[in-house]
């Protein structure tokens, strides 16, 4: 049974970098959701926030120059205000309901993201900060900081190649900081780290592909497949979670 957890475990972080080395996002999205059937998000999220960095290491010097800094530093503001209160949440609330709002949050982001929000003019300070502030609670307590500062930049006036850039940049900075405030709260351990480095050829694996593909892909065919995927993800994660509490 342990065998098959870690092959399936495996094909998860595979399956999920490839979605990351091509759009820039969705690794945490799609690895966490689909490990959370089996495993307690406690036990997940830091693995992952490991596995994150070493992604975006892999892809910054290739999107250095498209990164849209002005928005950046208010996103990254408001993720260091946010991530303390996620991070107290993730190591103390029980895990049912955690992954219950796990599975809504997703499942709504997703929506809304297949609905094609769009803005007309690129946010101000205000609400890049109440956006940094929001995925810093969400990327404390899920380690799924993503989606809001994701629907801020695909939604907005910058182009793509800005947008998968900037994403890149601020996942590097919402990890670091989040493995800084879990460390605080005792949920790193050396189980932790082995889990990450046993994982790292399935990510690297994968993360290469998808950069790859990134150029020749038809983007919004991708798109679509990834959010029905997170939907149906969202939804399995959800029910069970929803059984365990009723």
């Amino acid at each position: 049974m342990q065998g098959l957890t870690l092959a399936y475990a495996a094909a998860c972080i595979f399956g999920a970098a490839v979605v990351r080395g091509y759009s820039g996002f969705g690794f945490s999205l799609l690895a966490i959701t689909s490990l959370s059937l089996l495993l307690p998000p406690a036990e997940v999220v830091p693995s992952i926030f490991m596995m994150e960095v070493a992604a975006s290491l892999h892809l910054l010097p290739g999107v250095y120059r498209d990164i849209h800094w002005r928005s950046l530093l208010w996103l990254g503001i408001g993720c260091l205000v946010g991530t303390p209160a996620g991070v107290y949440a993730l190591a103390h609330v029980p895990t049912a309901p955690l992954t219950l709002a796990l599975s809504v949050f997703v499942l709504a982001s997703t929506v809304l993201l297949a609905q094609g929000y769009a803005l007309k003019s690129m946010p101000g300070r205000a609400a890049t900060l109440a956006t940094g502030t929001a995925s810093g609670i969400f990327n404390g307590s899920f380690g799924m900081g993503g989606p809001p500062v994701i629907l801020f930049f695909f939604s907005s006036p910058a182009d793509s190649a800005a947008g998968r850039a900037s994403i890149i940049a601020f996942f590097l900075l919402t990890d670091i900081t989040g493995l800084a405030w879990q460390g605080a709260e005792g949920l790193l351990h050396p189980a932790t780290l082995w889990r990450a480095l046993s994982f790292l050829p399935p990510l690297i694996a994968g993360v290469w592909l998808g950069n790859r593909g990134f150029a020749n892909a038809n983007p919004p065919q991708f798109r679509r497949w990834v959010l029905r995927l997170l939907m149906l993800v969202a939804v399995l994660s959800g029910t069970r979670a929803l059984a365990q509490i009723l």
